[in-house]
């Protein structure tokens, strides 16, 4: 009797790496934050390869992904499985930041040194590519060890980048930039539930469509994604919320820079206001907008009943200056009050950015304004970054061209490092000037005053105390931006980055065990603190005054909120408003 030969395999070992602390090791954690869509895309991508046996009926394709901020990578391990099983394979690192590439690179050497095929993309690659005149000196360095580049989107070119690993002719370089696919009809997003539960809150993400019209000097995404909306259909969307709903999944992120400018916005919230309200399906979606979202006719309303419940939003800053400086010409000022009302109105919580560093700050600005925000914007959760110039933005390139010494090290543009000089302040007192903004912010009389706006709104306000305490804990206990938090930090002593030598086991875990410990205590006196704000206002034992931000929107707080008074510019723009309204005032003939 003739036996069919077994299948060769080939495993694709997708890895999402994450980036080294100031001590060197990486940041890992037991469950992380923010789940890698560009991870669950290529996954589901690379499903449809293996179903299409795009290598061949006698091959069969294996997936392993890997997210390093709540996985630890054993090279160790996926080298032996791969040489072990036949020496097919291809590592792919995806959706590789700035920050992120030394880390992959470090990995990368590792497998190369095995022989086997190793492929890096993301922003850094694609955005270097898009803006610099030559090829830097990082990524040169990573194609003469024989690791290949992708710069742009995979859609289109999953197959042909295992063909060419299975063949053993990998290119150095692949650069699609110019050949931007378009998404309607593409396998979606899709991640293994187990995958998945690594996060906190089981959330998973997917992009309802990309590019952003806007032209923000300090944004990648235009440059790499491009600024036409390319979007997925109501019918993809649908598949995939089915489809993670199937798996018990049912909270999603869209990773869209900017939702409210996705051309298919509204179609894409009819057919999930058609899940959630006729056929009752159980799910809750969070997305990023810009401040100005509210004044498109039915978007608010309609993204509440399609089950949105946090917004992410690029508020930037208060400043008028500083958003004309930096080309964010759609942030209005006079309107942030009006769009963060109309959101708390549909039952969502508002989650904004701050970036500190533009050239008009200063250390008692920041504190100005931070103090402006929390008495007249209704922010539930404010979170900082640090200007930084990422390659791929309009920012980094002009410093580029003009010599502007920036930090060498990618592993410090991770928006909480000084990574470029600023005319006003030294790199240690923009430094201490991002931490005093946390402390400024999430003060207990603040805490409360949220968790009382919570109250009104009707929200859950043991879950606002909870997201702020991880907030402020993030970037005070563990040192971290949120964004890039978790649940219990993992640290492990053979993880350091390449250069570093490695400490005596005593050492090191004599000061895990303090350091795991320490910030235990923290935590304990943080979650005091944030709890007793929160008794406070489930008992009514200290009843707020007035509260500014929660008085509706009228005309003459352009002459009486700070918002609108405290700096030249803000004046400025409130009397443009008020002219501009005193035009519109009918006016009403005597008889």
């Amino acid at each position: 009797m003739n036996l069919a030969a077994p299948p060769t395999p080939f495993h694709l070992i997708l890895i999402k790496p994450s980036h080294y602390d100031d001590e060197g090791y990486v940041i890992q954690w037991v469950r992380s934050s923010i789940p890698s869509n560009t991870m669950a895309a290529i996954y589901g991508l690379a499903l449809d390869c293996a179903e299409q046996q795009v290598l061949g009926s006698d091959v069969q394709v294996s997936i392993t992904a890997l997210d390093e901020t709540n996985t630890r990578i054993k090279p160790r391990q996926l080298i032996d499985m791969i040489q072990q099983s036949g020496g097919h394979g291809l590592i792919a690192m995806v959706g590789v930041q700035t920050n992120q590439f030394p880390r992959a690179m470090d990995l990368a050497r590792t497998f190369r040194r095995a022989d086997l095929s190793v492929c890096i993309g993301g922003f850094h690659v694609s955005g270097c590519l898009a803006m610099l005149p030559t090829i830097p000196p990082d990524l040169q360095e990573a194609m003469d060890e024989g690791i290949s580049l992708f710069a742009g989107e995979v859609e289109g070119y999953v197959a042909k980048l295992l063909q060419d690993a299975y063949s053993g002719k990998l290119q150095p370089l692949y650069n699609v930039m110019t050949d931007p696919p378009g998404l309607e009809g593409q396998p979606v997003p899709y991640l293994p539930a187990h995958l998945v539960h690594r996060m906190s809150g089981a959330r998973t993400s997917f992009d309802a469509g990309r590019g952003c019209p806007f032209l923000c000097s300090f944004c990648t995404i235009i440059n790499v994604q491009g600024r036409t909306s390319r979007f997925r259909s109501p019918d993809d969307i649908e598949h995939l919320v089915r489809t993670n709903l199937a798996q018990d999944i049912h909270k999603f992120f869209v990773t869209d820079d900017n939702f409210a400018r996705n051309q298919a916005w509204e179609p894409i919230l009819d057919r999930m206001i058609q899940l959630r309200e006729e056929e009752h399906l159980q799910f809750t979606i969070t997305i990023q907008v810009d401040t100005m979202c509210h004044k498109i006719p039915r978007f608010i309303e309609k993204a509440g009943r399609a089950g949105v419940d946090r917004v992410f939003i690029g508020l930037e800053s208060i400043n008028p200056d500083s958003l004309e400086g930096s080309r964010k010409h759609q942030n209005k000022i006079t309107e942030y009050r009006g769009m963060l009302q109309a959101w708390h109105n549909v039952g969502a919580l508002t989650l904004a950015g701050l970036i500190l560093g533009f050239p008009t700050d200063t250390p008692e600005s920041i504190t100005r304004d931070i103090q402006i925000i929390q008495k007249e914007l209704p922010i539930d959760l404010l979170y900082f970054f640090i200007l930084t110039p990422l390659p791929g933005s309009q920012d980094h390139k002009e410093l580029y061209e003009q010599g502007v010494p920036l930090a060498s090290d990618m592993n410090s543009y991770d928006s909480v490092h000084v990574t470029m000089p600023h005319i006003r302040m030294s790199e240690s007192e923009l430094l201490q000037a991002y931490r005093c903004a946390w402390d400024t912010y999430y003060t207990p009389e603040h805490v409360e005053t949220v968790i009382r706006r919570a109250k009104a709104w009707q929200f859950s306000m043991n879950k606002v105390k909870w997201m702020m305490l991880s907030f402020y804990a993030a970037a005070t206990i563990e040192g971290v931006h949120p964004m890039d938090s978790g649940v219990f930090r993992r640290k492990y002593r053979r993880d350091r980055r390449v250069g570093l030598p490695a400490e005596h086991p005593m050492l090191f875990y004599a000061r895990y065990a303090w350091e795991i410990l320490s910030k235990h205590l923290r935590y304990v006196a943080l979650y005091v603190m944030f709890h007793r704000a929160y008794r406070h206002v489930l008992h009514g034992l200290r009843p707020g005054s007035d509260d500014a931000a929660m008085q509706p929107v009228r005309l003459e707080e352009l002459d009486t909120l700070e918002l609108f008074t405290a700096t030249p510019a803000a004046q400025i723009v409130a009397e443009k408003i008020k002219k501009k309204k005193s035009k519109h005032v009918a006016v009403v003939p005597i008889l």
